[in-house]
Parts: C-alpha cells; structure tokens; sequence
C-alpha cells in the first residue's frame, strides 16, 4: 500500500486529490479498505470510455486519470491512421464539476502529441453534438466529457470513433492497453499541469457557435415539416442541465415561445441537481417540478431531457384518469416507430430497418412482418446499434430510427441517441394525435389491437459482493451437463430459445454460435418461453450490468389481451426470483421499475 501511494503522489499535481491521498496514508492500517478501493484498481476503459466517481485514486475520475486516458487514446488512434500529419478530434464537455478541467487535459494531450482539435467549448455542450461534429469535420474521433445522468459525484470520458459512433471492442480493450503503456505524464508537472498555453494554441479551433447552428439547422431541416407548426403549449425540463439553451434554439420558428413553457428551477445547468435526488428523468419524482409547473400553467404535457440531453422522455395528462401519466421508453418507442413508418413511401419498406436493443420491446419485430419493413435487435447500448445502423446504411438500407428501452432514440441525424432530436420528433407526432384525437395511452391501445399486446415486467438485484452475479449465472442458471445445455423448463413454462451471449452459445443457429457479440467478461442470458397458448409467449434477459453491481432484468410477454400478456411477465419474475436469483439465499435486494 505503502508503494501505491508514493506511486500516486510521485504523479498527482492537483492540491485537492493529492490532500485526499496523504490524509488517508497519515494511518494506513486503518484506512486500508478506503486506500486500496482508490489506488489498488485502475479504472478500467470500458462501456464507451470511462465513468466513475470524482476523488482521488486510480480508480477514480481525476487529473491523473483523465490524463493517462488522453494519452492512451492519443497514442492509439495514430497507431490507426496512416496519415499522423492530419490527426484531428473533436472535444466537448458538459456543465459538471471539473467537465471543463478534465476537457482542458484531454486537449493539452492532443495537442502535445500532435492533433488538431475542434473544441466545443468554453461553453457547454450536449452530448450529441459531439458525434454530429465528428461527422461534420471528418475527424479521428470524438471526446465527451459528460456522466449523463449519473449522480452529482461522478464524471465520465465518453468516446466516439472516426465513424461518429461509441467505441466497440476491439478499441475498448486495445485503448484500455495503450493506456497502459502510457501512464508517464507528458505535461510539466512543475507547471501543474497549466493547460493555458495549449489553449491559446493555433492547433485549437474554437467551434462552439459553429456546430450548434450547424446541429440545429440540421435537425430542422432533417426532421421538422413546415406545415407540422406546434400549436399547443407543453413544459420542458433539462433536469439541471445543459438541454435548455439548445432546445430554445432548436425550437424557433417550430412554435411560439408562448407556448415553449420552461420549469424555472430546472433549465438552468447546475451540476449540484438540487432539486432532484438523481438526475434522471426516468426516475420516481424526477418529472414532479415539472409537472405541477404544467397544473400552474394548465398544460397537459411535460417534455424532458437527461442531464447531457442525449436522453428523452414525457408525460401527459390523462384527464380520462385525472392524472399524470409518464410514458416508459418502449411506449415512446413503439410510438416514434409508427410515426416514422407513417412517414415513408410504402413502396419502399423492404429497403428500411428501425433497429432496438435486444432488451427493448420485439413489438417492433411484430409490426415489421405485417408492415413489410426490416427489424433487427442488437446488444445493448447505442454503441451496438449505431454501428449496426451505419453497416446496414452501407449496404443500401435505411435506418430512419432506433430505440432502446433507457429513453435513448436515434433518428437520421447523428448514429447516436439524441433526446434533443426525439423532442422535436415527439412534437409532430403529439400533434399528429391531437388532430386524430388521440392521447399516447389510446394510440398505443390501437397499435396493441393491430399488432399484439407486448407488456414489460423490468427490474434489478443488487448485491455488495462482486462475485455474487457471476456464481448465479454459473452455478444456478447455466446447467453442468453438456449434454443438456440449457434448462427446458422454468416452472411450468417450456425453454424454446435459449442464447448465452457469454458462453457463445445460441439455441436456434445451425451452428449454435450466437450472431451478437460474444462477451466472456460479461454475463448476459435471453430465453423465450412458450405458454402452450397460441399467440402466447414470454421473452426475458438477465445480464450483469457492466458499471454497478446489478443483475438486471427485462421481461416482455405477448398476449392476445393486456391482462394476460401483464400477468405472464408477472409470473415470470416470480418464478426467476424463486428459481434462480433467491434473494434471501444470494444477499440481493430486489427492485422494481
């Protein structure tokens, strides 16, 4: 321990985690659970890049860490290019604590190691814009520094490829070794680690203005019909953070800024998130503020976006049952997914795909093979379906929008999720039921009679031991037997597909390899059940979530009626509770959403 912590303060130039790392070493008997949490592991570059809490330690957001990461991505994208004289990336970064501090690092690396960088600064930037802007300059990549809607604590380093889409392995892993191999610090550390000098450098191109026009110019003109004029008030939260500013923007001209009713508390960025417990507009009571400024202004929609407005969300007022009514992100999606297909020359679905997580609602799948269109499902996590989208767009497809079920939609302005283009995009498609004079309740309830009922039972377990997730998934899921290798019955209900993303293994492929990616540092199983009943059956995913210590849990059912499609989902995560996971017996807490 003695060693971690000289290794630390040997290259940490920051007062503040420097302070933090030698007031634990004054006793380090006592403080030697805390001091190997923060430098016995080294944050690990993963899910789109790095997340994690802002304090000191290897295993931490900070300086060193920030630092170590520019310098390992610097050094492999030149390892990718064959051209090193025109390196280029594009930077931004939200409104939280050290966003900007953490930008400044990444950028003085770049430059240090040779690269033009297009900053998206000194303001603060929405996620989104990010890849757009990878895409408008051609660049090597993209850098957000953003944790989205993550707690007030934590920070992140979110990276795009050349492609404008998140990483994917191999990069993670390779960018995870270069990293490694470039933990020397190249900024003078007698300096502090001043970045003022790279950012008056003529290798940095201020672009902020830029690319906002350029983002919003295009999302009107890609999405946005003159003749769909928004006629009808609604409220509009940022939740804290940075959306506000842009979604005015985006929004002039589409309607009158009476109509454009803001929550006054929310839409300024504020990176302490005062008046919600967790910056997440799915979360209960995320949307209360907003709601009762929609009852003080009689508005009967509310409108949201996460923190770095890459996510959406929205609820009405349902004034059948006199309440608010927040719709899940199947609901929005199966919604958006009607209302694009709505939009297209009939003639040509063949040549179309709306694409969806694996995780997410196969309603889709469902209204593909009545309508005529393409449906594929990916991984989960836009890094997958992005890329999934741009492979399909190169062999001469469309892909007008996706969807997963944690409010991220993407349409055909960035091959990312965008919750600023999904509020624009909703809009039309409110509008489009008011004059067919319907809410979102009753439009899905036609869509359910047309194309089947699909209902989710979601949820999650936690544990505190980190082994815990892995010995369910191998000791009481997976069966020993080779030659019975998965279960063909839970409780009453028969295995008809079985694929173990883990593992490699897949129930219904000739060769029974799996056509998703094969992860074996993850843990991640989907079945489909059959009931027996025609038109009847239930498909669920338990995987271990790749940044907390959570087994979650997605259970869809499609019946021929609500209640039956409801209480078979029901059923099933009773049955997986008390067959597999044993919350009592494994130290888990169960929790719905």
């Amino acid at each position: 321990m003695q060693k971690l912590i000289e290794d630390w303060l040997a290259i940490d130039v920051n007062p503040t985690t420097r302070a933090q790392i030698t007031e634990l070493a004054k006793n380090i008997v006592s403080n030697h659970e805390t001091l190997h949490d923060l430098l016995g592991k080294r944050i690990v570059f993963g899910t789109a890049g790095l997340r994690a809490r802002m304090e000191a330690g290897f295993s931490r957001m900070n300086d060193v860490t920030v630092l170590q990461a520019s310098q390992g991505l610097a050094e492999y994208i030149k390892s990718t290019v064959e051209d090193n004289a025109r390196l280029s990336i594009v930077i931004g970064h939200d409104h939280r604590h050290n966003s900007k501090r953490f930008a400044e690092l990444a950028i003085a690396v770049f430059i240090n190691k040779g690269f033009q960088v297009y900053y998206i600064g000194d303001n603060n930037c929405a996620t989104p814009m990010v890849p757009f802007a990878v895409d408008k300059y051609s660049t090597d990549g993209g850098i957000m520094i953003t944790a989205s809607h993550n707690p007030k604590d934590d920070n992140g380093y979110k990276v795009y490829w050349n492609n404008g889409c998140q990483i994917i392995p191999p990069h993670d892993s390779n960018i995870q070794n270069s990293i490694l191999e470039n933990l020397t610090p190249i900024l003078n550390n007698d300096a502090g680690w001043n970045t003022d000098i790279y950012m008056r450098s003529d290798k940095l191109i201020y672009c902020f203005e830029e690319v906002v026009d350029s983002y919003v110019d295009y999302l009107r003109t890609s999405l946005f019909k003159d003749e769909n004029k928004i006629d009808f008030k609604f409220v509009y939260t940022a939740m804290h953070g940075v959306g506000y500013e842009f979604v005015e923007k985006l929004l002039k001209g589409v309607t009158p800024n009476e109509n454009f009713v803001k929550v006054e508390g929310q839409c300024s960025p504020n990176p302490d998130f005062p008046t919600v417990k967790f910056p997440n507009p799915e979360e209960n009571g995320a949307l209360t503020l907003a709601t009762e400024t929609a009852d003080k202004h009689n508005v009967n929609l509310v409108l949201a976006n996460d923190p770095d407005a890459d996510r959406f969300t929205a609820a009405f007022k349902s004034f059948k049952k006199n309440k608010w009514i927040q719709l899940s992100g199947n609901e929005i999606g199966i919604l958006f997914a009607d209302y694009v297909i709505s939009l297209q020359d009939s003639s040509k679905l063949d040549k179309l795909y709306i694409l969806n997580s694996t995780v997410s609602s196969q309603f889709i799948g469902s209204m593909a093979k009545k309508l005529g269109f393409n449906f594929k499902d990916t991984l989960t996590g836009f890094k997958w379906i992005g890329n999934e989208a741009i492979n399909l767009e190169n062999q001469g497809f469309q892909v007008p929008f996706a969807y997963e079920e944690a409010i991220g939609f993407m349409f055909k302005t960035v091959h990312d999720k965008d919750g600023m283009a999904a509020l624009l995009m909703f809009l039309q498609l409110y509008q489009k039921l008011i004059k067919e004079g319907l809410d979102p309740v009753a439009k899905l309830e036609q869509l359910y009679e047309k194309f089947g009922y699909f209902k989710q039972y979601n949820g999650y377990y936690i544990t505190e031991k980190p082994n815990t997730i892995k010995d369910i998934f191998d000791n009481v899921i997976r069966s020993n037997d080779s030659s019975i290798p998965y279960p063909k019955t839970l409780g009453n209900f028969s295995v008809i597909e079985w694929r173990d993303l883990t593992i490699g293994y897949d129930s219904i492929t000739e060769d029974n390899k799996p056509k998703l990616f094969v992860d074996p540092t993850s843990q991640m199983i989907t079945c489909t059940l059959a009931t027996g009943a025609e038109n009847e059956s239930i498909r669920f995913t338990a995987r271990g979530s790749g940044t907390e210590p959570k087994l979650k849990v997605y259970i869809e059912a499609q019946a021929s009626n609500e209640v039956r499609s409801l209480q078979l989902a029901e059923q099933v995560w009773v049955l997986l509770r008390e067959e597999w996971f044993q919350p009592s017996k494994h130290e888990l807490i169960e929790r719905r959403v």
